[in-house]
């Protein structure tokens, strides 16, 4: 089970430490603590601690109340529409954003290109852009479809 969610958070991008925490939170019937993850893991502290905060800030993680315990415990959300749309919210939308700032500059500067390959430099921005436009048109109905709005 933790080596499918290893390889769900390479397919992302992420380290396997995301996913094996994941993964293991997913699993267990009851929350963990840090350490409990990084004894079961064998998982340095800073792996660990990074792993946790990339899932919470995600919203795949939370923090939860534990009757006695002193410690943090975490459980995983396991709502699959959910995590949906907070990764397309949370990681995709600002990127669309940042790259549609990049592309204007790249075509500033592509304007300034002499010779034969202008023209081409320009035609691949203009197709990035289009990618873009239509990725920023869809990010909506798709938020909407997962009942992200």
């Amino acid at each position: 089970m933790i080596q499918f969610f290893v390889q769900l958070s390479r397919t992302i991008g992420q380290r396997p430490s995301v996913g094996e925490i994941y993964g293991l939170l997913f699993i267990s019937p009851k929350p963990l603590t840090f350490d409990d993850l990084i004894e079961r893991l064998q998982l340095s502290n800073g792996a660990a601690s990074e792993g946790l905060k990339y899932l919470r800030d995600l919203g795949a993680v939370r923090v939860v109340e534990v009757a006695g315990a002193r410690r943090t415990h975490y459980e995983a959300l396991a709502e699959l529409r959910k995590l949906a749309g907070l990764f397309l919210r949370r990681r995709m939308e600002p990127h669309l954003s940042d790259g549609r700032a990049q592309l204007e500059q790249i075509a500033e500067k592509a304007e300034q290109v002499q010779g034969g390959a202008r023209e081409h430099i320009l035609a691949r921005i203009k197709l990035l852009q289009s990618w873009e436009e239509n990725a920023s048109r869809m990010l909506p109905f798709l938020l909407n479809a997962l009942g992200n709005p």
